[in-house]
């Protein structure tokens, strides 16, 4: 008879995510996916200025936000078919770059590492046998016997202290963690030093965001960044510089850490290599344009059906009526009134609390679907769309880390073995290989614009009488993030966000249809129902982003996470 568990709410993410599945013989059999809080941006955003939706828009998340503007502005300017400066281009992909850095260095070490990780088993582990192991993987200078050696003896006064900070309530000792104490002490001591290089990352959006989070230097038609190679007060050669020295520091973190940490990862749980694929058909969308009117891309777009890459195809532009005609949403088992499958263009969005019902309405996502199928959609997605496409760069990382994957794992392993829990958290550090190449590119590219005398930075937009709609996009780190505008004189009429983990966390749709997390679930080993950690190692590779900077404490240690095993 089928076990069912209730994880509510899924910690290390973004906002609040109840995951229920049924367990018989030692694996999953069905699994609902329940998005517990309710956004309604939507709603705010009727009858306002569309120049100001960015902002709005922004506070979405506390993580995702500069995506959300760079989203909205581009809705606006489709909408307007109004073209943006090659400065104000470069310097959105250079805050593209650095937030989808500092944000996949955090998932990896901060909300996913711990559960492969035992950091207990650490203690166990010989520093020269962990200075062995890293330096045989990566040539790191911080992997040395006298850097393991300082981190285990900070652990050890974690643990007799009693409070091990971070590190507390993890599942220690379960039979599905495996890796072995050295390589336990060598991650503990990368996700330490990567609290330092997210920082520094960090520093590159907020030189050209103003600040971060909520940047507040995108704007429609361009950027509200005046650029000066000679003023202190503007972006000049000083800062430039800066952001120069701190992409170079992050790349190599990237390059020598982060990549090999999470090939090593896939290579010492190749049994995992099996589980968690889910659906498998991908949408990426292109993203970093080299021109003013979002033509031609540094990072490719498309779709992918039915696993095959040969099924590969392209989205080509800002404009690409293939995507702008195949987004829908629907809303069968959604708290919101109605049953409708609808265009974003078309829809509305009333909610209609109605309490959990599996076979009912049972979460606040709604679920989209491309050509009416369920469309994984993240850094796995971008990768295997751009490997399928021939993208050089991609290609050439993937090919990398696939070497470096069969090499330690000894067993030849091919671009398949990418679709499944850790290869999502491989493709992720290959998409940040990939970037910390890109951000650099455009940083100079930038310069050499300014070089030539260029100093546009904005187009003003005109708003039409009458009726007017467009589409937005960008390739954020949790995957394809569009937001839909209908204006009316001048005013938002209709705005629907189509989010990156609304199209992975979906429920089911009026065909029955499950989301991407809910089949990534099924056949997935549970070794103990009542610490249900290979759950949370799936749902963590989505790297899910739920709602807008929620955070769980208590520090009269009450009960907070309650698991139910019945």
């Amino acid at each position: 008879m089928a076990k069912r568990i209730t994880v509510d709410p899924i910690t290390r993410i973004e906002g609040h995510l109840r995951i229920d599945v049924e367990v018989e013989g030692g694996k999953i059999v069905n699994a609902w996916s329940s998005a517990q809080m309710w956004r309604g941006i939507e709603i705010i955003l009727q009858g306002k200025d569309p120049r100001d939706a960015w902002a709005f828009t922004q506070r979405i998340c506390g993580v995702c936000t500069t995506v959300h503007a760079l989203a909205s502005v581009r809705a606006v300017e489709n909408a307007l078919g109004l073209e943006v400066p090659l400065n104000a281009q470069y310097v959105r992909n250079i805050i593209l770059a650095a937030h989808a850095l500092q944000d996949h260095i955090v998932h990896f070490y901060h909300l996913s590492a711990l559960d492969w990780v035992d950091v207990v088993s650490a203690l166990k582990a010989d520093p020269k046998k962990t200075a062995a192991l890293a330096q045989a993987l990566s040539p790191w200078p911080g992997n040395s016997v006298t850097r393991f050696k300082e981190v285990q003896d900070k652990l050890k006064a974690f643990v007799e202290s009693g409070q091990l900070g971070p590190f507390e309530n993890g599942y220690w000792g379960h039979p599905a963690m495996k890796l072995p104490p050295e390589a336990n002490l060598m991650a503990v001591s990368h996700y330490l030093e990567a609290l330092e290089y997210q920082y520094k990352i960090n520093q590159v959006v907020a030189i050209f965001g103003g600040k971060s989070p909520h940047i507040q230097t995108v704007v429609v038609g361009g950027v509200a960044l005046a650029i000066n190679p000679e003023n202190e007060a503007t972006l000049n050669m000083e800062r430039i510089l800066w952001a120069q020295k701190l992409f170079k520091e992050v790349k190599k973190f990237v390059h020598e850490v982060y990549l090999i940490d999470a090939i090593a990862i896939g290579a010492l749980y190749a049994d995992w290599l099996r589980y968690g694929a889910g659906v498998t058909n991908y949408l990426a969308v292109p993203d970093m344009p080299l021109d003013t009117k979002g033509e031609t891309f540094d990072l490719p777009g498309g779709t992918i059906f039915g696993k095959e890459l040969k099924n590969v195809k392209a989205i080509t532009s800002f404009n690409d009526p293939y995507f702008r005609d195949n987004v829908a949403e629907c809303v069968a088992h959604s708290w919101y009134q109605g049953d409708w499958t609808k265009h974003p263009f078309e829809e509305d969005t009333i909610p209609q609390y109605t309490d959990f019902k599996p076979e009912g309405k049972y979460s606040w996502a709604k679920a989209p679907r491309f050509k009416g199928e369920p469309m994984q959609v993240g850094p796995l997605a971008q990768v295997l769309v751009g490997y399928a496409l021939g993208h050089e760069l991609t290609k050439k990382w993937v090919d990398h880390a696939l070497g470096k994957l069969s090499k330690i794992s000894g067993q030849d392993v091919s671009v398949g073995v990418l679709q499944s829990t850790p290869g999502r958290h491989l493709a992720r550090a290959i998409r940040a290989a990939m970037l910390a190449e890109l951000g650099p590119k455009h940083l100079d590219l930038l310069l050499k614009n300014i070089a030539k005398g260029d100093l546009t930075i904005f187009n003003s937009p005109r708003f039409p009488k009458g009726i007017i709609k467009g589409f937005g996009f960008h390739e954020a780190p949790r995957g394809t993030l569009s937001h839909w505008v209908v204006i009316e004189d001048g005013r938002i009429a209709n705005y629907q966000c189509v989010v990156p983990s609304t199209w992975n966390a979906s429920p089911r749709d009026d065909k029955g249809q499950l989301g991407p997390y809910e089949a990534s679930l099924i056949d997935n080993p549970v070794a103990e129902p009542e610490r249900p950690l290979e759950v949370l190692r799936t749902v963590h590779s989505f790297d899910p982003c739920i709602a807008c900077a929620v955070h769980v404490l208590n520090p009269r240690k009450e009960e907070i996470v309650r698991v139910k095993a019945l």
